[in-house]
């Protein structure tokens, strides 16, 4: 027993090392994390070093990592949202879903397999690999944006449309079924109790039931409540005849209204991210090298094939949705791919009969192959993509480009520097331009009542466009260091004559703003830093008074050394104070005597205020 139990902790050790070794490699070399599961499974598999010589007992386990990600998706999908999606659900997904199926099953008659079967390997290869796709949207940080949600409704759409084509298997398959033939009508109608039942359990059941246990303080129980969730809810949809993936997500999208959706996401994390790692490593297991060696040829030309022509449907049908050319082509390198439920469509159809042992090997190999290759074409695509391709925004909607506009101040960003700072100008009622490079930004902005206009700020055309030539002032609020200095030096090349204000860093980026003639810089964090030490003296008991000559030290300190550091003498620092007309509001509350500025303390404060920038609010605020 004892060598047993030791020859699974064995199998257990060589999985986590696999992992820990080969994701952090891989993200290292840029080609994802997702590559790096699946080359791991291949060297620890039966094909590889042979430490695991059954990879199905792990992929069903591991397929546990796929239901939770689809769980943690429903969580962010309010039904509204999910409401607002139903046309690309519905529309564009099935599209693309009837399209590229009538494609690759054309695709395998001509190259002589009988229609049944080209039709089978055809639907298996359409269903793109949820996980896969998820997973790269999620390291790109692109699930939440519009075109990333588009990608998750047509993700949904073909998840929903493996039961008619198991039911499709089903009535293709030769081989009579084994047993009483169960009415189909008794098959819709256990499906949809198990629709019926999850909506009554979430909608009157799980709200009081989390509420008691949150009531009982006892972490462990929430969490293993979070998982009773998930997977009772799979398994309903399962035993319902439907997918265990719409089940955890269904209960996601129930759930997405509840006070405890954060928690609950929270507790799921920690197993959707290791289990979707198994998952990865287990398909990876499941390639059989010894069959892509003998067929190699023939292999290789199944994937390029069917991938390359795949991804001529996905972008076909994009464009066709009126999709940009840099959008329909990332959609079409992210979801080229085969998918898991291919292995499911494709085992019912060996047991069917509808394809022999041979095809379904292959065409295996096929679906783990053009998955493993995915994230590497993402990467090739993305490289290649010239720079202002890649930065342009995914979607258009409701956003318009500046052009031909007017007014007394431009504005470029508006992340939460940008907003405060056109904020003031907007209530003193000046004709203020604001432009910005993230249409997600430019839309929420709206909600909020401000108008911005789509434009990237590093380029000449876009600030003649903007009316940069007519503002009688520039503001340069974007959040990189590096766009901040190539802008003003834009400006101050293109429009000498008008005034450039811009945002700095720290004290070192301050002294190359001046050294490239802004009219005014600051520093974001200090005078903020000084608001918030004037109001700490007052919480103190220190006088007023006593605290504005405080703060008037500090400044002319930080002025010498800013201005030693660019000139090497003290006697130009009044001119920079000169330029600076803040000063702390003045604060009332009971006064206490106090002390003068200790020596020490006004030393340190001297020390380079330099820190990383934050990144600028997802919404105006």
């Amino acid at each position: 027993m004892a060598v047993e139990n030791s020859g699974e902790i064995v199998k257990v050790v060589v999985l986590l090392a696999a992992g820990v070794v080969a994701v952090p490699l891989f993200r290292r070399l840029g080609l994802g994390s997702v590559l790096g599961y699946l080359a791991a499974g291949v060297v620890i598999g039966p094909f590889g070093l042979g430490f695991f010589s059954e990879p199905q007992h792990i992929l069903h386990v591991a397929e546990l990592g796929v239901v939770m990600f689809l769980f943690v998706i429903g969580l962010e999908m309010q039904p509204s949202r999910l409401w607002a999606l139903r046309r690309a659900i519905f529309g564009l997904g099935l599209a693309q879903v009837v399209a590229c199926g009538a494609l690759l099953t054309g695709l395998g008659m001509l190259i002589g397999l009988a229609a049944p079967v080209a039709f089978v390997l055809a639907m298996g290869f359409v269903l793109t690999s949820t996980a896969t796709v998820i997973q790269l949207l999620d390291e790109t940080g692109t699930t939440s944006t519009r075109q990333g949600q588009q990608i998750v409704s047509i993700l949904l759409l073909e998840d929903l449309a493996i039961v008619p084509l198991l039911a499709m298997v089903a009535a293709l398959s030769p081989v009579p079924a084994d047993g009483p033939q169960v009415s189909r009508w008794v098959t819709v109608g256990v499906a949809l109790v198990a629709i019926l039942g999850l909506i009554a359990v979430s909608r009157w059941v799980l709200n009081p039931l989390f509420r008691i246990l949150a009531n009982s303080k006892a972490r462990e129980v929430m969490t293993a409540a979070a998982l009773l969730v998930v997977l009772g809810a799979a398994l309903a949809m399962d035993w319902g005849g439907l997918s265990m993936a719409m089940g955890a997500f269904a209960a996601g999208v129930m759930l997405s209204e509840s006070t405890f959706r954060h928690q609950l996401e929270a507790d799921i994390e920690p197993f959707r991210g290791i289990l979707l790692g198994l998952f990865f490593m287990s398909v990876g297991m499941s390639l059989d090298l010894r069959l892509v060696l003998q067929d190699w040829l023939v292999i290789a030309a199944g994937v390029l094939a069917y991938m390359a022509l795949k991804a001529a449907g996905i972008y076909v049908v994009a464009r066709l949705a009126r999709a940009s050319h840099t959008v329909a082509l990332e959609r079409a390198a992210l979801m080229a791919q085969g998918g898991e439920f291919a292995f499911v469509l494709f085992s019912a159809a060996a047991a069917g009969g509808v394809i022999d042992a041979n095809a379904n090997a292959s065409f295996t190999a096929i679906v783990i192959l053009s998955m493993a290759l995915t994230p590497l074409v993402v990467v090739l695509l993305r490289r290649a993509l010239p720079h202002d391709a890649r930065a342009k925004p995914h979607d258009m909607e409701g956003v318009d480009v500046a052009k031909d506009l007017t007014g007394e101040v431009l504005v470029i960003g508006f992340g939460r520097f940008g907003q405060i700072a056109s904020g003031l100008l907007l209530a003193r009622g000046i004709d203020t331009v604001i432009i910005e490079d993230d249409t997600d930004m430019i839309r929420s902005a709206a909600n909020f009542g401000f108008k911005l206009y789509y434009g990237d700020g590093r380029r000449p055309d876009v600030l003649h466009a903007s009316g940069a030539q007519h503002a009688r002032a520039i503001l340069v609020c974007v959040d990189k260091k590096e766009d901040i200095n190539h802008i003003v030096d834009l400006c101050k090349r293109e429009f000498p004559l008008t005034p450039v204000l811009a945002r700095a860093f720290d004290r070192q980026h301050a002294s190359e703003l001046i050294k490239r003639g802004v009219a005014y810089q600051l520093r974001e964090t200090f005078e903020s830093a000084l608001q918030f030490g004037a109001a700490a003296l007052h919480e103190l008991g220190i006088a007023d008074a006593e605290i504005a000559e405080v703060a008037r030290d500090v400044r002319r300190r930080d002025a010498e050394r800013l201005q030693m550091e660019l000139t090497g003498r003290k006697d130009g620092a009044q001119n920079l104070l000169a330029g600076n007309r803040w000063s702390p509001t003045p604060l009332t509350r009971p006064q206490k005597p106090g002390r003068a500025l200790n020596e020490e303390a006004a030393q340190a404060i001297d020390e380079d205020d330099g820190e990383p920038a934050e990144k600028p609010a997802a919404t105006p605020g």
